[in-house]
């Protein structure tokens, strides 16, 4: 198995709030890859004391643990139990129904010598490359088919769709959550390689539109996971009318884990 692991922060400045982890457990066979993206709130309270990166590091830490350790639990209890576990550490504190209390987006895969399950939930992104070289984009695109009315502010977003029905969820404070993330499992002799990616990093295909899924798989395949990344920061500094970035940040965290299976 040959792994690679690239992650940059948008902003040298402010902590990365990415996570990545690839594992494998101790009988040798099969691994998981777990990637979050922490949701930066906007100014103002969050009814938490902790930062997102102190959020990221635990459920990613408990999500990693957990997706070896229960190998038999589909993933989406998983993120559950995960979720309730990272709970659990600041409920005494903080106030966990406040709308931006610390969230994120996940994406984690789980091989075996069977199968590879997946989960995605909000918009990083899985790649899966088929025996055959073809490329499966695997989506949660809840949030990308909202109206732009409905993200207009932060607060029409918090009020309105923010974990909402009809709306877009992220790994917060509510383990319920996890049923609305995007599963399956593919037979194992079908993927030869995956890909996981942040939405730092997922601009080279969404924003910039510089190539296809597929693309973006070649690219990663043949100059590596840092050049994916190099690419996005070059486009992004070039955007200067904003034409692709519109309203979003400049840089932002771009996480990217490759692994040939």
């Amino acid at each position: 198995m040959h792994t690679e692991v690239v992650s940059e922060p948008g902003d040298p400045a402010r902590p990365n709030e990415d996570f990545a982890a690839v594992a494998l457990p101790a009988s040798g066979q099969g691994g998981a890859v777990v990637v979050l993206d922490g949701v930066t709130p906007p100014r103002g309270g969050t009814g938490c004391l902790h930062s997102v990166p102190w959020y990221i590091a635990r459920l990613g830490g408990a999500l990693t643990e957990l997706t070896l350790s229960l190998p038999d639990v589909p993933l989406s209890e998983v993120l559950s139990r995960a979720i309730a576990r990272t709970a659990a550490a600041h409920a005494a504190t903080c106030d966990l129904s406040h709308p931006r209390t610390p969230q994120a987006t996940v994406v984690v895969a789980r091989w075996g010598t069977e199968a590879v399950e997946y989960l995605v939930l909000s918009d990083s992104a899985l790649l899966l490359e088929s025996s055959e070289g073809s490329v499966t984009a695997v989506l949660d695109d809840r949030l990308s088919r909202l109206p732009r009315s409905s993200l207009a502010t932060d607060a029409i977003v918090d009020s309105t769709v923010r974990n909402k029905e009809g709306g877009f969820f992220t790994a917060a404070a509510d383990p319920a959550v996890a049923d609305r993330a995007v599963t399956g499992t593919l037979p194992r002799r079908e993927v030869r390689a995956l890909a996981a990616l942040t939405d730092g990093a997922t601009r080279w295909v969404e924003k910039f539109h510089e190539g296809t899924w597929e693309d973006c798989f070649r690219l990663l395949h043949k100059e590596g996971a840092r050049a994916l990344v190099r690419r996005v920061r070059t486009l992004e500094t070039t955007d200067t009318e904003r034409v692709f970035l519109r309203r979003s940040k400049t840089h932002d965290d771009a996480t990217v884990v490759l692994v040939g299976l």
